[in-house]
């Protein structure tokens, strides 16, 4: 059974920082593709970032520069450092993971808003 759960989600001061984190189980975690999504209210949900199983990351324009994603293989964990966050980043984060078949898994999401 796959289970993706998510932590570090909180309210945060705009130009703060907050790391999230998504710990799997039930998965070779080593071959999946992990990302994180985001869904603000009454907007769709969009990419974040995402890592490859090789570890080569990629990011939407409107965070590239201040989120940084990453992974720990022995702790079958991916990360978001949010650093610099703005109002806009306000949402609810979801972390995916994508295994070699392109099915997708996804875990219960964690708030993250950012007062002005």
């Amino acid at each position: 059974q796959v289970q993706l759960v998510e932590s570090g989600g909180g309210l945060v001061q705009a130009g703060g920082s907050l790391r999230l984190s998504c710990t799997a189980s039930g998965i070779d975690f080593s071959r999946y593709s992990m990302a994180w999504y985001r869904q603000a209210p009454g907007k769709q949900r969009e990419l974040v970032a995402r890592i490859t199983s090789g570890g080569s990351p990629n990011y939407a324009d409107s965070v590239r520069g201040r989120f940084t994603i990453s992974r720990d293989t022995v702790k079958n964990t991916v990360y978001l450092q949010m650093n610099s966050l703005k109002p806009e980043d306000t949402a609810v984060y979801y972390c995916q993971g994508r295994s070699s078949s392109r099915y997708d898994s996804w875990g219960q999401g964690t708030q993250v808003t950012v007062s002005s």
